[in-house]
């Protein structure tokens, strides 16, 4: 009898090392095409360059024409760098909103981040208005972040009167959602046609603005909030369990999620106050990390990081491929892939519980 057990826990073992070799020989596939990926956007653009001068100027700078030298590392670059960043951030908030509201359709965006930073840089925009006094050249950005980081703090105190629940979280998010789209709306109604024009394509997103002090600032609030993500990521995980089993394995759901909710709002609003309103990576990206690796976070969490930059860092190319000569605004791509994958979503939440 003892026997049996023994060989039963051995095959349980050996299936579930071969699971977490899978598990990482697919993060480290995505790693790969990730890399691929980010080259070639470095060698697109109004001047093509062969992946093998794109290498040699990134390993020996010196060795390439001066030309080279600096639509890659002036121009190119920090753009490139800005869509995987962009990306994986989005991606990464959009996977833990996902998983402490339990709702496959969280992201920034539902949760009305992306709005009301929309918001914020309209105000910058059409009236000149500063949320901060200094640092006037990045004045859009700023307002941008203020606005979004303030939805999320009103989300945050808010939900405190309802307990933190997720169901409270979605519905004020939905709210918050419509009320930034409708003090947008008004804020285009009594500007003029240039004005107008210029919110028009900051909603739409643009990696076109990217510079090296930019990528620094997403980097670094990367680096910040990614530790704190990473060391919550049993609760992460026990969370997908529903609450009343996360709450007896000794997790206090409410103060989870409502920690994770400032992070992840954090972790989102900065790229936004930068790049503009980039859609769908948030949503689109987390579910195919889950589709690939499942909900384990110490799997799923990498995997909806290099996702997100993916799709992000592709969509770069494409926006460059669609029209020879002009650069699409990435908003306008990404929206494209995911629209087919979100309605792909609904259809089937039809027929199945997340």
């Amino acid at each position: 009898m003892n026997l049996n057990i023994i060989k039963k826990d051995l095959s349980q073992s050996h299936i579930y090392r071969i699971l977490v070799r899978k598990k990482i020989c697919l993060l480290l596939f995505l790693a790969l095409l990730l890399i691929l990926n980010f080259l070639l956007d470095l060698a697109l653009g109004p001047a093509n360059y062969d992946l093998w001068d794109i290498a040699k100027a990134l390993i020996m700078p010196n060795t390439v024409p001066v030309q080279l030298r600096v639509v890659l590392w002036d121009i190119r670059m920090p753009m490139a760098l800005m869509a995987l960043l962009v990306g994986a951030a989005l991606s990464v908030s959009g996977a833990q909103m996902q998983t402490i509201l339990n709702n496959p359709l969280a992201s920034p965006f539902t949760l009305g981040i992306a709005a009301a930073a929309s918001f914020g840089a309209a105000l910058g925009l059409v009236f000149g208005l500063r949320l901060f006094p200094i640092l006037t050249e990045y004045m859009i950005s700023i307002n941008a972040f203020i606005m979004a980081l303030f939805s999320a703090c009103m989300i945050y105190l808010l939900s405190l009167r309802r307990g933190g629940r997720a169901e409270t979280l979605v519905l004020l998010g939905i709210a918050m959602v419509f009320t930034f789209n409708s003090l947008l709306a008004l804020v285009q109604y009594f500007s003029h046609e240039q004005a107008v024009a210029a919110v028009v394509f900051w909603t739409m997103g643009s990696l076109m603005k990217a510079t090296w002090p930019k990528v620094a600032v997403v980097f670094s609030i990367f680096i910040l909030t990614l530790p704190l993500l990473i060391k919550r990521v049993w609760a992460l995980t026990t969370l997908r369990l529903g609450d009343e089993k996360a709450q007896s394995l000794g997790i206090n759901v409410k103060n989870i999620r409502l920690e994770i909710l400032l992070l992840v709002s954090l972790l989102a609003s900065i790229p936004i106050s930068f790049v503009g309103a980039i859609g769908f990576v948030g949503l689109v990206g987390p579910h195919i990390a889950r589709m690939l690796i499942g909900e384990d976070q110490r799997f799923f969490m990498p995997a909806s990081l290099l996702t997100g930059a993916l799709l992000l860092s592709i969509s770069s190319v494409v926006s460059k491929l669609l029209i020879p000569g002009i650069v699409v605004a990435i908003g306008v791509v990404t929206s494209l892939i995911g629209i087919p994958f979100f309605v792909t979503l609904i259809l089937h939440s039809r027929r199945n519980t997340w």
